[in-house]
């Protein structure tokens, strides 16, 4: 289970929204001081993200810390969607009309773009709709 922190910001009937600190890969390295992605996550340090979750049974109120849960199955498979499927639309475009279709390779490579870029788009759009979805995913435990 991946485990994350998080702080009630409001408390609804059936769910709670809570606010959690966006971490950074940076921090604990030796060059944190003089390397740019240091730097520019000490600049951006205090960024937190919102959002419902599914209210479990329990009392809870503002301001109380909770811990999130997630399956890292769950993690994993999102993780290789959002990855892989631009890159195989940009690979299938590619190889489909420049070997298949023998366009000329200046709109090989634009169509590919492009068809990378709408996929970004499709799947924004597509795991907007899943947001109840993954939150519903979410396990909510109390930390006493």
């Amino acid at each position: 289970m991946i485990r994350e922190l998080a702080e009630i910001v409001a408390v609804n009937d059936d769910s709670l929204q809570v606010s959690t600190e966006l971490k950074t890969g940076c921090g604990s390295c030796a060059q944190q001081s003089t390397c740019g992605a240091g730097i520019i996550s000490k600049a951006f340090s205090d960024r937190r993200a919102e959002f419902l979750v599914r209210k479990p049974e329990g009392e809870f109120r503002v301001g109380q810390m909770i811990e999130l849960l997630l399956p890292e199955q769950a993690l994993t498979q999102l993780s290789l969607m959002l990855y892989g499927l631009p890159l195989l639309a940009l690979i299938l475009t590619a190889v489909g009309l420049g070997e298949l279709a023998g366009v000329s390779e200046g709109w090989v490579i634009i169509t590919a773009f492009i068809s990378f870029g709408l996929s970004f788009y499709g799947l924004k759009r597509w795991l907007h709709h899943r947001d109840v979805q993954v939150s519903q995913l979410l396990s909510v435990q109390q930390i006493d």
